[in-house]
């Protein structure tokens, strides 16, 4: 019986070459982006030991590859972030309607603070505070000539790169990793199984959502115009203009709200299509406003109107994440043996923290713009401004944001220091004597080689430790951010008030935090930009790379602007390969390390029955158990895990180890007893395979944590799921 073994790798590969373990391999399918590699033939043994003729799947260039992919990729971070909240929620169908409407309207928050940062630099800035300064404009060119401007022709002229900005997001929310020939599905978008033929085929969606999104950015655009215009001009136009635009707003959250939206249906599509459509016409005749002569009018301070609708957008993203973390809180209680990280939090957490990147970005571009603008000058009630000087500034919110940016610094700063130290002790004595029981040779071994592999078992079990932590840090955080809302829409910045409160004595401290805030913002920002430049490049910093492999595995269903998922071509890409193999009388044997482990088990859920016949899994390093199951509790569960199991026939066995971080056992936790087909699935294998020196070897064996490479154990896995298929084709 010919058998094949296909070799999925996890995040930050190497290549095929290491995957396959052959110094020369050529591709026999697929692309340079994701494809299929088997040793070149006369370069050494296509087959291992036991005659499977090897095969490697490398998905990774979907995800990064080179520096232009893997920069928008950090660009894109709070967008991608907030599209993976909606899968972290508790409950899917119709129990979990609110929450994924919530998640919804969160995710377009993001796109109108996308459009705020690039109003904020182009309209009030540039526009609006440094045109009306002389001082701003000596010396420069490229921005002299808007001196001479009427300030409303000056706010139509600069609307234009806003305009680009949207225009940029909108071509890059049309990209797909789905092949043509990949149709789509009968059943429709928003399938709530991994095993639904469309769970992996989102465009429909995707259409809409892009539709509304854009009409989310463009109304955003004319608000800022007309908060500015309108009340200056105080006529009918111009207030009918307004009222306009808050309907669309309004209208946008409403088709975002609606359940339809996640159903197929030409209704639907065309009202997508219709709100679009309105928003352009009504962001042309906006322009068009803004262009008309009017008597003079003198710019001072910043843009009106801006500041409350940067710190309005901060108090509704508050509110609406107050309100997913109650939803949450409900349904999780509703829910049997509730084994979730964040304790079910997941979403308002990660939703938090795409919030935080996006006010990073923001706060970011605009400091650092103002100090140049200002020529360093910036005000604070403490340093009255030169004179002269014009008194360039960013919204209060941002302000408030800084501020908030420097304790959530030191938060994290703090959590880490402490965390590793609590209980320490007791985990020790508890790793110590797993390291002993495992290895009879300890009492030989040296203490110091006794204490590497017992730090090793203690690391890996850190992160099962961190989701209470997580969630007070959450908590605090989110009271933090409350307060700072509310006092950002009252008025008032952070230097100001603690003017007012204590006198100089308070606002000096209280400065000199937002300032260093806001320094620690800028760098933030930059450091991000240059890491997304150089990733794909340097395996320094390739945990870059390892995150966006991770975060782009679900499809998008809350951001239609968030990076594309990859899974959506490699799944039907598996599945075609395998279909082939079969066909032509080949067995399978699909083998997944760590994260490719994942993208193994969804495959074997789309197989047919006549493909999973000749099948059989090999996961090693796997997080589908102990990260995946808690973290996306109603996507991958006990059912959906024993799924697998059942159409493999229980052809089905994942190795691992005490000392890796991220895989675990899949069933151990659920096992219903020993009868339990799923109790012959998890085999741990002991890392390091021992504690002295080999008498063939120089140095101990090494731990190996979450590497794993083709050893004894590996082939010996391999050698049964053999042995299954050959008995089930028999």
């Amino acid at each position: 019986m010919r058998i094949t073994e296909i070799r999925v790798h996890g995040v930050a590969d190497k290549g095929p070459e290491t995957i396959l373990d052959r110094p020369i391999v050529a591709r026999v399918a697929g692309d340079d982006n994701a494809g299929f590699y088997r040793p070149r033939p006369g370069y050494g043994a296509p087959a291992d030991r036991d005659g499977v003729t090897l095969e490697a799947y490398r998905w990774s260039r979907l995800t990064g590859g080179t520096a232009t992919r893997t920069f928008s990729l950090v660009l894109l971070l709070p967008f991608m972030l907030s599209n993976i909240a909606v899968w972290m929620l508790p409950v899917t169908g119709g129990e979990g309607r609110a929450a994924r409407a919530l998640c919804r309207v969160l995710a377009a928050t993001m796109t109108a603070m996308y459009v705020l940062s690039a109003v904020g630099v182009s309209l009030d800035l540039i526009a609006w505070q440094c045109a009306a300064y002389p001082r701003c404009l000596e010396g420069r060119r490229e921005i002299s000539w808007l001196g001479g401007v009427p300030p409303g022709q000056r706010l139509a002229l600069l609307a234009v790169p806003p305009i680009i900005a949207i225009v940029l997001i909108w071509r890059l929310g049309a990209r797909t990793w789905q092949l043509p020939e990949d149709s789509d599905h009968a059943p429709g978008v928003g399938a709530d199984r991994l095993d639904a033929p469309a769970f992996w085929d989102t465009r429909s969606l995707l259409r809409r959502l892009r539709s509304v999104h854009v009409a989310v950015a463009l109304g955003t655009l004319n608000l800022t115009l007309l908060l500015a215009l309108a009340p200056h001009d105080a006529t009918v136009p111009g207030w009918l203009l307004l009222a306009a635009d808050v309907v669309l707003l309004a209208g946008a959250v409403v088709l975002l709200c609606r359940p339809a939206i996640e159903r197929r249906g030409e209704h639907d599509q065309r009202s997508s299509l219709t709100i679009r459509w309105v928003a352009v016409a009504l962001t042309a005749l906006t322009l068009g406003y803004a262009s008309l002569p009017r008597p003079s009018w003198t710019a001072e301070g910043m843009l009106p109107g801006y500041g409350m609708l940067a710190a309005g957008l901060f108090a509704g993203q508050v509110a609406l994440l107050a309100m997913l973390g109650l939803v949450v809180v409900v349904q999780r209680r509703s829910l049997p043996r509730p084994h979730f990280l964040l304790a079910g939090l997941g979403a308002p957490v990660l939703i938090t923290v795409a919030i935080g990147l996006g006010v990073a970005y923001d706060s970011g571009l605009t400091y650092g713009l103002a100090e140049y603008l200002d020529r360093g000058s910036s005000p604070t009630p403490a340093r009255p401004l030169p004179p002269g000087a014009p008194p360039l500034s960013p919204p209060i919110a941002f302000r408030w944001a800084t501020l908030g940016f420097s304790l959530a610094v030191l938060l994290v700063i703090m959590t880490a220091v402490l965390v590793p130290r609590l209980r320490r002790g007791r985990r020790r004595r508890e790793a110590e004597e797993l390291v002993r029981r495992d290895y009879p040779e300890a009492s030989r071994a040296a203490p110091e080689r006794v204490r590497a592999v017992r730090d090793a078992i203690v690391r890996a079990r850190l992160t099962d430790r961190l989701g209470p932590l997580l969630v007070a840090a959450y908590v605090v955080l989110a009271l933090l951010t409350l307060a700072a809302a509310g006092l950002s829409v009252v008025g008032p910045g952070p230097g100001a008030l603690a003017l007012r409160l204590g006198g100089e004595s308070l606002a000096r401290p209280v400065i000199f935090v937002t300032d260093l805030g806001a320094l620690l913002i800028g760098l933030f920002a930059t450091v991000l930009a240059v890491m997304g430049l150089v990733a794909y490049r340097s395996g320094a910093i390739r945990l870059v790379g390892v995150l966006w492999e991770l975060a782009t595995f679900w499809p998008r269903a809350a951001h239609p602007l968030a990076p594309p998922c990859y899974v959506e071509r490699a799944v039907p890409e598996l599945t075609r390969r395998i279909g082939q193999l079969t066909a032509d009388g080949n067995a399978v044997v699909l083998s997944g390390q760590s994260h490719g482990s994942v993208l193994a088990a969804v495959t074997i859920l789309q197989l047919p029955d006549h493909c999973r016949r000749r099948v059989a899994l090999l996961t090693y390093g796997s997080p589908l158990g102990n990260r995946y199951r808690r973290i996306f509790p109603a996507y991958v569960s006990d059912e959906m895990l024993r799924e697998v199991g059942g159409r493999l026939a229980w052809r089905w066995i994942n190795l691992w180890r005490y000392t890796d971080a991220v895989g675990g056992p899949v069933f151990v936790p659920l096992l219903d007893g020993p009868d339990d087909p799923a109790a012959r699935v998890d085999r741990r294998v002991r890392d390091p395979k021992g504690l002295l020196i080999p008498p063939t070897d120089t140095v101990p064996p090494p731990v190996q944590g979450h590497r794993f490479t083709p050893d004894d154990d590996f082939h010996d896995a391999i050698r049964e799921l053999v042995g299954r298929l050959e008995r089930t084709d028999g």
